[in-house]
């Protein structure tokens, strides 16, 4: 009867917190329990952004396995019920997930009697049977590692993948663009780009064309000049031409396969430019791990630096970023620096208290006014 009364008491406070958040009363709330029954409790697309990292498959032992057997994920004998029960998690998060909402999932891989069992795949190509569009595969290079292993490669990477509910959803590229570290300038009252461009060697390469007819020439040099005036008005700080005949297509001469080689064909030519709002991140992360709140030999730590461009590419300022598997609060810590108010659901206590002295500390004098 006791264990009942203090099930009730814990169900109600999260109720009450994930109520307050969503209600802009409060800017976070950190959840104790199954992430399953809690992601129950939370409303129909109320979230905007999920950034997570699950227990991985065998991986880890946690501070909460005999209390939580039943419901703890990363345990399971046979792979394929590891990645049914991360569908399961996921087919919750999809329903709480707002239809132009994002999901960020990291997930490590595992030897098991020396096979990797690419356990990341398995699971996204699992998730996609489930409905789920795959935007990214995002490459995080840890940079580092810890590894005895003599007769295979070092490993030093994770996989960071990008979900999404429908192909149309939020993406806020300008709040992510890495912006030029130069950009164009005059040199002896010509334009040159950020590398050194001018365009006057396409310019002879254009006039030198026996491929080219003349209106294809006389069209490509306007086309450059529009271009230089685009450098010079500061729209654009990098570019480079492609002529038919002076430079090979990228990546295919096909024009089934290529649009570029499709312009080729049509035009006579193509620009790739680099605006000067910015070009967008690579899908290689060199990120080294967190491990100031590393606590224990078994708690992974998002880095936050990791956090920032999923949590300012696809969530608005203001709105609700949720972790279900928050271990010691990395991603709503990173929210709340952010502009965004976060939501952090996980089965260990401890790992909570740590989540709420990470605020604390990280906001100090502050701390009182995100609740």
């Amino acid at each position: 009867m006791i264990e009942t009364e203090q099930l009730t008491k814990k169900d109600i406070k999260n109720s009450k917190l994930i109520s307050s958040v969503l209600a802009g009363e409060r800017r976070f709330g950190f959840l104790l329990g199954d992430c399953i029954e809690i992601l129950k409790e939370i409303p129909d697309e109320s979230i905007d952004c999920v950034i997570t990292s699950p227990p991985y498959w065998q991986l880890r032992e946690y501070d909460v396995k005999d209390e939580h057997q039943s419901v703890l994920i990363g345990y399971e004998d046979d792979p394929n019920d590891y990645v049914k029960n991360l569908v399961t998690v996921f087919s919750q998060v999809k329903r709480v997930l707002k239809p132009d909402g994002s999901l960020w999932l990291n997930l490590g891989d595992k030897f098991k009697n020396k096979n990797l069992m690419l356990m990341p795949a398995r699971v996204a190509i699992a998730m996609q049977d489930d409905g789920w569009v795959l935007r990214g595969d995002i490459i995080w290079d840890q940079m580092k590692g810890t590894q005895s292993a003599q007769d295979r490669m070092r490993d030093v990477y994770e996989h960071v993948y990008h979900f999404v509910k429908t192909r149309k959803y939020f993406f806020d590229a300008d709040a992510v663009k890495i912006k030029p570290q130069k950009n164009a300038s005059l040199v002896n009252g010509s334009i040159t780009s950020a590398t050194g461009v001018t365009g006057k060697k396409y310019k002879e390469h254009i006039a030198a064309s026996t491929v080219l007819s003349e209106q294809e020439k006389q069209n490509a040099l306007n086309a450059l000049d529009e271009i230089l005036a685009k450098m010079k008005r500061g729209e654009i700080v990098d570019f480079r031409m492609t002529i038919r005949g002076a430079q090979r297509s990228y990546h295919s001469e096909s024009t089934k396969i290529s649009g570029r080689a499709k312009e080729l064909e049509t035009k006579g030519y193509f620009f790739l430019m680099m605006k000067s709002s910015g070009f967008m991140p690579a899908d290689v992360w060199r990120i080294v791990p967190e491990d100031k709140w590393r606590k224990d030999a078994h708690c992974a730590v998002f880095p936050e630096e990791l956090l920032q461009t999923p949590i300012n590419g696809t969530s608005r300022p203001g709105g609700i970023v949720l972790d279900p598997f928050s271990g010691t609060g990395s991603t709503v810590c990173a929210a709340l620096k952010l502009g965004r108010r976060g939501i952090g659901i996980d089965l260990s206590k401890s790992y909570l208290d740590i989540s709420e002295t990470r605020i604390k500390e990280a906001f100090n004098g502050t701390y009182k006014l995100l609740l």
